[in-house]
């Protein structure tokens, strides 16, 4: 295996005072992977000897909440990059699966000699984010960056994006990209490369550092949420609210109302929606709906079924009731869901 790693320091102004800027230390790293064998040797990383399965739930729970959903799809919408979030001990390719991942980036993965560079390389740029982010350049010329979610000093996860260019390919990068895929053993033909190579995203430096600053801040909400959860966890989730929300999930596609709901948890409607709201953050109607979304989204994987049918199979009462919450969570129609899993 080569790595080529440079490191370059820049000054990143930040406000203090009003009127006044004073200046912090900001990193630029650079990092070429390249496997010359089919033997790809895991690089050794630093253990922080923390709770690790704890901090993989709570990541968990936070990549299944509301605000991060909310904030993945804007982000991903408004800036056409994907965003991961993934616990520190985390072995699975960060944008596996993401409609926004890069198409060339996908091909990469397909076969284990190249996968295991990208997973290497992205064990790098977690490795590297510390305390400031972290870009990588592959060997490829593509970026990727990360960003630490911290629960007060301890990195419990990363915020991932990226997948772009700087600047376009000149012909020679992208001629010696696909070349250097069809070595690694990557069954595609060099059009099918090619034409993902020059597909991926050009984004200015500038630009591109200034989305990565967004998740800087964004980074501090998810901190503040894993607090808030963590808190959560330490008083026990009343029984019935477990109950009931055991029940949503087995019954989903049933006519659920909060007043059923209540009785099968022996609880009154009052108290469980005002505990439900407390132990999920979400209230009961929200809550359901995502539940329904969630298995729409596995259903709509089939595509044998038809959207209406789907519907119907996971509680909801109309077809275009079905729409708009789907729309409303997922910011995509259903069909347009449909059409991006089955490009993947």
């Amino acid at each position: 295996m080569i790595m080529e790693i440079t490191e370059t320091a820049t000054m990143q102004g930040t406000l203090s005072k009003p009127g006044q800027r004073e200046s912090t230390p900001a990193r630029r790293v650079t990092l070429r992977v390249e496997t010359q064998n089919r033997c790809p040797v895991r690089l050794p990383v630093a253990h922080n000897h923390s709770d690790d399965h704890g901090d993989k739930e709570l990541v968990r729970k936070l990549a299944a909440s509301g605000l991060f959903q909310d904030y993945q799809h804007a982000f991903s919408q408004t800036t056409g990059l994907p965003l991961a979030l993934r616990s520190v001990e985390d072995w699975q390719l960060a944008h596996a699966g993401d409609v926004h991942q890069n198409a060339f980036c996908a091909l990469v993965a397909r076969q284990n000699r190249s996968c295991a560079a990208c997973l290497e390389m992205q064990q790098q740029v977690c490795n590297t984010a510390n305390g400031v982010p972290g870009t990588l350049k592959c060997s490829f010329g593509i970026h990727e960056s990360a960003v630490t979610v911290k629960l007060g000093d301890r990195t419990i996860g990363y915020l991932q994006t990226g997948q772009v260019f700087f600047k376009h390919p000149t012909s020679a990068q992208t001629v010696g990209a696909v070349n250097r895929l069809k070595e690694m053993g990557v069954g595609v033909s060099a059009k099918e490369a090619t034409a993902a190579y020059q597909a991926t995203r050009v984004i200015p430096r500038p630009t591109y550092d200034s989305m990565v600053r967004l998740l800087e801040f964004f980074a501090k909400q998810l901190s503040l949420l894993a607090n808030q959860i963590l808190l959560q966890d330490r008083v026990a989730e009343p029984p019935q609210v477990a109950r009931a929300r055991q029940f949503i999930h087995d019954h989903c596609e049933d006519d659920l109302s909060l007043g059923g709901v209540a009785r099968h948890a022996a609880i009154s409607p009052f108290y469980l929606c005002k505990k439900f709201k407390e132990v999920t953050g979400l209230n009961f109607t929200d809550y359901v709906s995502r539940v329904r979304v969630e298995k729409a989204k596995q259903l709509l994987s089939d595509p044998n079924q038809r959207v209406s049918e789907i519907a119907y199979q996971t509680g909801f009462q109309s077809l275009s009731h079905f729409n708009r919450c789907f729309k409303r969570i997922t910011g995509q129609s259903p069909t347009a869901c449909r059409t991006e899993r089955q490009a993947l």
